[in-house]
């Protein structure tokens, strides 16, 4: 088991607040663009899991499962192109955080972006990438500084 580095919050706390001020302004506009809370949920989920995100997934699965997004619907995320499970929505929306996740990789490709134009309005396209780019970041900060997730009880659900 490894320890946590650092506390960013801490080392650097007007940086960290200037993040938490991003996060808060993604989270208003997707209150005002009518983007689900379910979708940046999903987006932030699949991000954390193509990263490897302990901290991230932990928080944000807690999340979902308290937003009602079903335990099933979060066990097969990872492969949610081979289910039925999502809306042609969360689909776009998952295609788009993937893409800008893995931009290095193959980079945000002109399908990817048509799909998510048709599904989605330029003001919900574009809070999309900010969601996707928004945990991108706290995933990188999360896994370099090591931060951990809060232990639980076998009651709570661990193990």
């Amino acid at each position: 088991m490894t320890e946590q580095r650092m506390n960013l919050a801490e080392a650097t706390p007007e940086v960290y607040r200037a993040m938490r001020n991003l996060e808060q302004s993604i989270q208003e506009e997707l209150k005002r663009t009518g983007v689900e809370k379910e979708i940046y949920e999903l987006v932030k989920i699949r991000a954390s899991q193509l990263n490897g995100c302990a901290f991230c997934l932990d928080m944000h699965l807690s999340d979902s499962r308290e937003l009602g997004i079903s335990q099933q619907r979060l066990d097969v995320l990872p492969a949610w192109r081979e289910v039925e499970l999502y809306s042609e929505r969360e689909r776009a929306a998952l295609e788009l955080a993937e893409a800008v996740t893995l931009v290095s990789e193959s980079h945000v490709d002109d399908e990817v972006w048509q799909r998510v134009r048709e599904t989605f309005s330029e003001a919900e396209a574009a809070v999309l990438t900010w969601a996707a780019t928004g945990i991108n970041s706290w995933n990188r900060l999360a896994i370099t500084s090591r931060a951990q997730p809060p232990r639980r009880s076998r009651a709570e659900g661990a193990d």
